[in-house]
């Protein structure tokens, strides 16, 4: 019985520190360097936007607020395009996170190039007009 009870509240422990760090999630800081290739470009943003569409609605919704149909379920949420946090993000920041992933945010670097991606970024970047 007290082994059972020290089991569980060493998976309860472990899975509120995963989610605090869950909750910081920072782009390393040697990602901050590059400058986005695409900035400015308005080609770039509506294609960007196709593909927010096609990838992306489901969990951060059309409005970029985090209100997708599959984010009720999602755990951490997803980030809102429109907060300061994602605002105060380098471009680079953002490209990482995309092409990286993090659960339950899949991994783009397989399924985008890297071109697609910086569209992305350029679109996400809208949100805060």
């Amino acid at each position: 019985m007290i082994a059972t009870i020290f089991i569980v509240s060493t998976i309860t422990f472990q899975a509120i520190a995963q989610e605090k760090v869950n909750n910081d999630w920072v782009a390393p800081k040697d990602k901050d360097q590059i400058e986005n290739p695409l900035k400015g470009n308005e080609e770039a943003i509506k294609v960007g936007k196709k593909l927010f569409q096609q990838q992306c609605v489901v969990c951060h919704g059309d409005s970029g607020k985090e209100d997708g149909v599959a984010s009720v379920s999602l755990n951490p949420k997803p980030a809102s395009f429109t907060s300061e946090k994602v605002h105060s993000e380098t471009d680079r920041a953002i490209l990482w996170k995309i092409t990286t992933g993090r659960s339950p945010m899949p991994s783009y670097k397989d399924m985008l190039t890297e071109e697609q991606r910086w569209r992305l970024v350029n679109y996400i970047r809208t949100f805060s007009k």
